[in-house]
């Protein structure tokens, strides 16, 4: 028998072994009721079995980070910043810092290698207080080479409603740096960006009171409706009253219950550290240029014929020398081709038939096992999703 049959009878007989267990204890699996629950049947949001804190899977609305941007200046380089004449930008921000500073250069021709221009951009996190420090990342815009023992001059930090936020100054530390010679050049990691640690100063906060609401939202990460009902329950269940409510897949509606006098954080401080088994949609994801398929546990396959078979063509080149007989008088030394051609058009392959209830993992590991590559079981899912046979999404990065 065909190998390649060999290994997918052995996955039939595993599908109708558990189907098997399954019948012989009755054809159910054993329940388990929830703490309160009255009798009748379990729903699975009630389940205790939670598995992941709610805090790890949600967020509250309003606490969130805040993206900020400036432009700025790295000097102190060693002769490996902007050259002026290819970066304008440069030289227009060194005439106005100095004549800020009262050095009028404007009419001077410059010329120097020791500025670069840069793009500095942070993240300031929610509740910042003013005077706090966060650290910054600093990119240079220009031909800079390298930016290894730079320092940032002061530069504001703005946030999308074009305030500023911060002030960023300091010593830029860089991990690559690059050298070269006459002949080669050598450059390690990424010499034009940087990181200063601490290396900004809040200087306004973003207002927002959470002490003094009534109700919040807690939005998913991965938005679901069976996750949804799950939070919403176990908060519930927790505070003794329908404090919350599932609005829709991707937020959960959480309001301070009557005589709840500790408040709205006190509340959200507690409910984050009740456990839900998060739910999720099958899927499939495929990165076709690295060979990369991931794939979740409720992947399923239904009753699918399957074969496989590759068209290889092997051409090897083997060419000989022809030379004259010792004694003669004339003919030349030639080169002469020989060509050997080989097809192997996969006709040993059988057709596989997988039976209903088959996971992707078990089949994906058969393929493996048989020596199929990652890109062909690319192909042979999304046949089989064509097919109408994979229960699951496929998404193609």
């Amino acid at each position: 028998m065909n190998k390649f049959i060999q290994t997918f009878a052995v996955l039939v007989m595993a599908a109708g072994f558990s189907a098997a267990s399954l019948a012989a204890t009755g054809g159910t699996a054993p329940v388990t009721t929830p703490i309160g629950a009255t009798t009748g049947t379990v729903s699975p949001e009630l389940t205790p079995t939670g598995t992941t804190r709610i805090k790890d899977i949600v967020d509250v609305e309003g606490v969130r980070d805040n993206m900020l941007v400036g432009y700025g200046l790295v000097v102190g380089l060693n002769g490996t910043g902007d050259s002026l004449n290819n970066s304008p930008f440069t030289e227009q921000s060194i005439i106005g810092m100095l004549e800020r500073l009262g050095v009028n250069v404007r009419d001077e021709k410059l010329n120097t290698k020791n500025i670069a221009a840069v793009m500095v951009t942070a993240t300031l996190p929610p509740f910042t207080n003013q005077g706090s420090r966060i650290d910054i990342s600093v990119s240079a815009m220009g031909d800079a080479k390298s930016l290894q023992g730079g320092t940032l001059l002061v530069t504001p930090l703005l946030g999308a409603d074009s305030q500023v936020y911060a002030v960023a100054q300091g010593p830029v530390a860089v991990a690559g740096f690059s050298a070269k010679g006459d002949a080669s050049t050598v450059t390690q990691n990424i010499p034009t960006a940087g990181r200063i640690s601490a290396g900004a100063i809040v200087e306004r906060e973003i207002p927002f009171n959470l002490a003094e609401m009534k109700q919040t939202r807690l939005a998913l990460r991965n938005p679901d409706f069976t996750t949804a009902r799950r939070i919403a329950s176990a908060i519930n269940n927790y505070l003794k009253f329908p404090a919350a409510t599932a609005e829709n897949p991707s937020s959960v509606a959480l309001s301070v219950p009557p005589g709840y006098k500790a408040g709205i954080v006190n509340l959200v401080t507690d409910v984050e550290q009740l456990r839900v088994s998060p739910d999720q949609v099958a899927r499939v994801v495929i990165d076709e240029r690295s060979g990369v398929i991931v794939m979740g546990k409720d992947v399923r396959i239904s009753t699918v014929a399957l074969a496989q078979g590759n068209l290889t063509i092997r051409i090897t080149e083997t060419p000989q020398v022809s030379q004259p007989n010792a004694l003669s008088t004339g003919g030349d030394t030639v080169v002469v081709p020989r060509t050997d051609l080989q097809v192997d058009s996969g006709e040993d392959n059988k057709i596989a038939v997988l039976q209903e209830g088959v996971s992707l993992q078990t089949l994906v590991g058969s393929l493996n096992a048989l020596g199929v590559g990652p890109r062909d079981i690319i192909t042979i899912l999304q046949s089989i999703k064509a097919a109408g046979a994979l229960q699951a999404e496929i998404e193609v990065m």
